[in-house]
């Protein structure tokens, strides 16, 4: 297996919550230990490199819905200094007026700052946060988050969106579907992601998978605050994994 640059940086998600999406490069998730994700790999410890890159795809920023989504395998705040100055200037210059950042609990004391900073030119930042799942136990010994909460109402003092992971081994309909009504009742979106082959040794369930595309697909595939991608390159950005 070899780790490649991902073809494809920049998309437009035109149906639930239309808004343009980015793939960046930072310099690294701070925390690395989670056991299904191989995310972090997108990564450089040269600033200068992963701006050149980041400005050029954010040149590719219209400005067509007014939203602007930017990941960047890791958390907002591993992206350089001009970087997010660079996103804040696109989108004072575009009218764009909502920002999504992802987060890792770890730098949850960095959000204020980065509200401030883009509040400042009339940006609202939201912050989606990958809790995988509200079951705590499953969430730490499992999957090693490193989430310290153990109450979902800790996590929504910071986030205003979630990520949850379906698809492994030890999930159940009633567990599955009790994280997603637990994110609906506490956060303003959820993005539902199906565990899918990469390089890690957590492998996707397909008795699970199955039990979700049956039995809970069909009842929240309509909502508008709820995305699920049964593929993880569904948005439009990144590469499927090949071996």
């Amino acid at each position: 297996m070899s780790i490649q640059e991902p073809s494809n940086r920049y998309s437009v998600i035109r149906e639930k919550n239309p808004r343009e999406i980015l793939l960046l490069r930072g310099n690294g998730c701070k925390w690395r230990r989670c056991s299904f994700c191989d995310y972090h790999l997108d990564f450089s410890r040269d600033e200068e490199a992963n701006f050149l890159l980041n400005e050029r795809e954010l040149a590719k920023v219209t400005g067509c819905f007014k939203k602007l989504e930017v990941i960047n395998s890791g958390s907002f705040c591993d992206l350089d200094k001009k970087t997010l100055e660079r996103i804040r200037s696109v989108c004072e210059e575009k009218e764009i007026h909502e920002l999504h950042f992802e987060c890792h609990w770890m730098h949850k004391d960095e959000i204020p700052k980065a509200r401030d900073f883009f509040s400042e030119k009339g940006i609202r930042l939201k912050i989606k946060m990958g809790v995988e799942t509200f079951d705590f136990d499953f969430r730490e010994k499992v999957l090693k988050k490193g989430i310290t909460a153990e109450s979902p109402q800790e996590i929504a003092k910071y986030a205003d969106e979630v990520c949850l992971l379906f698809g492994l081994t030890g999930q159940t309909l009633d567990s599955m579907k009790k994280d997603i009504e637990t994110g609906l009742a506490l956060f303003e979106r959820v993005c539902i992601n199906i565990m899918v082959e990469n390089s890690t040794k957590m492998k996707p369930d397909r008795d699970v998978i199955r039990l979700f595309a049956e039995n809970l697909y069909p009842v929240y595939i309509g909502n508008d605050r709820v995305d699920i991608l049964m593929e993880n390159t569904e948005f439009g950005v990144g590469d499927k994994y090949e071996q």
